[in-house]
């Protein structure tokens, strides 16, 4: 596997498409930290990282509207790529739909959005983008 996040974003997808309740991916601290930020802001209920004995996985409990049943997450997408890396400064920040979806970036600072980069005042690799 070449693209280990983007792997990460392609199982999250294809079980809200499956409809699946919970989803299992093999851990990374990078997947934990995405995860943990779907988590904080309300893209999924909860997840739990599962210590076994060839590799740790990522137990996630997806989220669904409760009464049309339609999924937290209408798009995710990754945007930097191994082939070709996108960096953003803190006055290129991309805004995902006019601030009501959030883009995750990679910065010094550690895995965090693009709000708290803009609260930060720092720039990073642009991982993907939610909403």
């Amino acid at each position: 596997m070449t693209d280990p996040i983007a792997d990460f974003l392609t199982r999250i997808r294809n079980a809200y498409l499956a409809g699946k309740k919970v989803v299992e991916i093999p851990s990374s601290k990078m997947k934990v930290s995405l995860t943990k930020i779907l988590c904080e802001k309300g893209y999924i209920l909860s997840y739990k990282v599962v210590e076994g004995t060839p590799c740790n996985t990522i137990k996630i409990a997806l989220k669904y509207h409760p009464q049309t049943k339609a999924a937290a997450i209408k798009h995710i997408e990754r945007i930097s790529k191994p082939g070709l890396r996108k960096y953003s400064d803190v006055e290129n920040m991309p805004r995902v739909l006019n601030g009501l979806g959030i883009a995750i970036l990679s910065t010094s600072k550690g895995v965090i959005t693009d709000k708290e980069a803009k609260e930060l005042n720092v720039g990073g690799e642009v991982l993907c983008i939610v909403y």
